[in-house]
């Protein structure tokens, strides 16, 4: 058995994290922020700790990223902790090597998520856009020499005593070429203003145009401008003839927001509040119809707010996003591992700092805690919709043609949602008002039978029909609903939903003629014939209502299994799935009446013929629009009638 350490080509270490430690280029202005950020995190707390008594406690800190377009300069610098030679050598000189992680180790009080970096990979990122990077640096330690390192991209670095008066660390990088677009100030403030915008220290964006180079030791060897921005914003070169600025120049502003509205508790939050962040940051101009205020600390840290916006009814077109952020610093939209798909229609952010990102930032690594937090803000979701309904029905009736989307589809992704929600999820009906399904099948036999429209205006018949007899049906008019319902009944065994075409329910039909017969075989015959359909059913009911003369009615079976085939690529071959039609003539009305008259008189067989096929499109009409030439046909024959009405 042999046993030894593993070794690393160092030399083949940048060109990795140069080319596939990370996704985007733009990845490295907030890995190089976020060191700005810890740096400064560490001294406050130092400063908290007694540890640093020569540091006033209420001194301002910031982090300022400067722009020099003319001489392809990029600096980042801070005022925060600064390194002595040997924390370089500890912190950069040894890649991998996480400050954050060493200085929690050393301060046991110091709570993990508190500092944005962990791995000791971000400061290296700098070479995905320079040839060279340098380090100018001073520690907050007192009689601490200032110190200067730099590196252009390989394996080896210089590092000398530097010129740095201000405590505080500049990074600046010699942008190379795939670089050079963040060296347009506004693309980098887009940047910043993404990943950065709500960290918690004061971020400012400046540019400069420096025409010679500062005259200090750095110029012997490669003439670089190194420029020192103090707490308020102002520019020091490290040179003499330092210009001040104007007395009345604008005061700088910080591009970030170093307070979000998702850290506050939410009963200190205004609804203004709530409304004036959501449409900043989604640049929505309208209001969202309410929103849940996330806050948990055990087992897991997660804070955040989700808005429901005002939905459209087709699940096709709704667009949501979920920001979330670790520590303040944004990662990435809608990642389906921590935020249940269902939830992703909204738009929102969440900040959890438990987080397990891997080496990038950018992505989640598997872990026990992603799904509780999915579960978790599941359970919350839940909670708020439920509150809402019993804190005041008729608001959240107000708001739910908005979120049915939402529910709806929210319940055939989780059981465990449709299980918590099922009670406060509501129907509307065909007479306008919202019910649940406890509502709906009250006082039914089981299973309760629950009819249901998908266009109340080519079903206007039926509907007609119900209403005329105290009956209501559900409006189920999306895509999304005929694999809801079905899930539904999967859900719910005692409930079976029919399309209102589908069936006819007692309550329609006259009681005085039950017992008489309802199927013509002559009649159907004929129809069979005059139609070319041998497998068309025709009855001949007594219906309440006298002035339908007939429906059509169509298998809810045969009908959904049409539907799903299409949604699931068309899968629908001829013949495959055949519609089991019915056609229904109604006693009641003088037209049927007349039709059944003339069976018996062989002299007005066409008239017969010409009234029954007209029965038929009528039932139709009401059941689906009429192809073309039978349409034509329709109109043809409407005339034909009327000359007869007429001719009387």
């Amino acid at each position: 058995m042999e046993k030894g350490n593993l070794s690393i080509h160092s030399e083949n270490i940048l060109p990795i994290i140069k080319k596939w430690l990370y996704a985007d280029m733009d990845i490295f202005a907030r890995e190089l922020v976020s060191n700005g950020v810890d740096a400064i995190t560490k001294l406050k707390k130092l400063v908290e700790f007694g540890e640093a008594p020569h540091i006033l406690p209420d001194e301002k800190y910031a982090v300022h990223v400067i722009v020099d377009k003319e001489n392809k300069l990029l600096h980042f610098q801070d005022n925060g902790i600064g390194m002595t030679e040997d924390e370089i050598k500890e912190y950069i000189n040894q890649i991998a090597f996480s400050g954050a992680n060493a200085f929690m180790e050393k301060y046991k009080d110091v709570k993990d998520g508190e500092f944005i970096g962990h791995f000791g990979l971000g400061f290296y990122s700098a070479f995905m856009v320079a040839d060279k990077v340098e380090i100018h640096t001073l520690s907050y330690r007192e009689g601490a020499a200032p110190m200067r390192w730099s590196c252009d991209g390989g394996i080896e670095y210089e590092m000398q005593p530097g010129d740095r008066t201000d405590r505080g660390t500049c990074i600046t990088l010699h942008v190379n070429e795939d670089g050079e677009d963040f060296l347009q100030e506004y693309k980098l403030r887009e940047v910043l203003q993404k990943y950065c915008g709500f960290v918690p220290v004061e971020i400012y964006v400046e540019a400069v145009n420096t025409d010679e180079p500062v005259d200090d030791e750095a110029d012997d060897d490669n003439g670089d401008d190194v420029i020192d921005v103090d707490a308020d914003g102002a520019e020091d070169k490290n040179s003499d003839d330092a210009t001040d600025a104007p007395a009345e120049e604008k005061k700088p502003e910080p591009i970030n927001d170093i307070a979000p509205l998702w850290l506050k508790k939410a009963q200190d939050c205004t609804d203004d509040e709530y409304k004036t962040f959501y449409r900043k940051m989604f640049s929505d101009f309208n209001d969202p119809l309410f929103w849940i205020h996330l806050n948990m600390d055990f087992p897991f840290r997660l804070k955040g707010i989700l808005f429901f916006p005002k939905m459209k009814h087709d699940l096709e077109y709704i667009e949501g996003t979920v920001k979330l952020f670790n520590n303040q610093v944004y990662v990435a939209d809608n990642i389906k591992e921590v935020i249940p798909e269902y939830l992703l229609l909204l738009k929102g952010v969440m900040d959890c700092p438990d987080l397990p990102l891997n080496v990038s930032r950018s992505f989640l690594q598997n872990d026990a805690n992603v799904k509780k937090m999915s579960g978790y803000i599941s359970r919350k979701v839940a909670d708020k919709l439920n509150s809402l309904f019993k804190r005041d029905r008729d608001v959240f009736n107000g708001y739910w043609d908005d979120i049915a989307p939402f529910i709806k589809y929210g319940c055939i992704k989780e059981k465990d949602f449709y299980d918590k929600i099922k009670g406060s999820a509501l129907y509307k009906t065909t007479d306008g008002t919202h019910k649940t399904m406890a509502e709906l099948t009250e006082g039914k036999d089981k299973p309760a039978k629950v009819f249901y429209v998908t266009d109340a205006q080519v079903q206007s018949q039926y509907v007609r029909l119900f209403k005329e007899q105290g009956l209501e049906a559900i409006l189920l008019t999306t895509n999304l609903d005929v694999p809801f319902i079905s899930y539904l009944e999967t859900y719910e065994p005692d409930v079976k939903f029919n399309r209102i075409d589908s069936d006819l329910t007692d309550a329609l039909k006259d009681d005085a003629t039950e017992g008489e017969e309802t199927t013509h075989e002559g009649l159907q015959t004929k129809l069979r014939e005059l139609l070319g359909d041998e497998k068309l059913k025709v009855e001949v009911q007594t219906l309440k209502s006298s002035g339908v003369s007939s429906v059509m009615l169509l298998s809810e079976q045969s009908r959904r299994m049409k539907e799903m085939s299409k949604m699931f690529g068309g899968m629908d071959m001829p013949g495959m799935f055949a519609e089991e039609l019915t056609l229904v003539l109604n006693k009641n009305h003088g037209l049927v009446q007349t039709l059944l008259a003339m069976q018996d008189q062989p002299d007005r067989a066409e008239d017969a013929a010409l009234i029954a096929q007209h029965l038929h499109d009528l039932a139709l009409l009401s059941h689906k629009p009429l192809e073309d030439d039978k349409m034509t046909a329709f109109i043809e024959r409407s005339n034909r009638l009327l000359e007869m009405v007429a001719g009387r």
